[in-house]
């Protein structure tokens, strides 16, 4: 059984920078796409961005240029720097992947897992 660890939300104020981590375990991660999403409360989940196990990468627009993801294929970890945080930035932060694939999927329903998100709220 897959199971993904998120780490690293926070309180910070506007402007200021966090570090998402995501540890997958359960499984031997040959090939995968690790996406992260948001929601924030009355809203749907959203796509931030998505990270192949080669590195490839993709990102909504309105986080391009602030936040970067990154992964350590032997820690089976992937990471989300946000920097520049915005208040619009704060939500519930989830990682999600998809096994065995390269494409980036932006859409919650082609993951395989979930994690249990963690918290970021961006003061003004």
């Amino acid at each position: 059984q897959v199971q993904l660890v998120e780490s690293g939300g926070g309180l910070v104020q506007a402007g200021g920078s966090l570090r998402l981590s995501c540890a997958a375990s359960g499984h031997t991660f040959s090939s995968y796409v690790m996406g992260w999403f948001r929601q924030a409360p009355g809203n749907e989940r959203e796509f931030v961005a998505a990270i192949s196990w080669r590195g490839n990468t993709e990102y909504v627009d309105s986080v391009k240029g602030r936040f970067t993801a990154s992964r350590d294929n032997a820690k089976n970890t992937v990471y989300l720097q946000m920097n520049s945080l915005k208040p619009e930035d704060t939500a519930v932060y989830y990682c999600a992947i998809k096994l065995l694939y390269s494409v980036l999927f932006r859409s919650p329903g082609e993951y395989d897992y979930w994690g249990q998100g963690t918290q970021v709220t961006v003061s003004s």
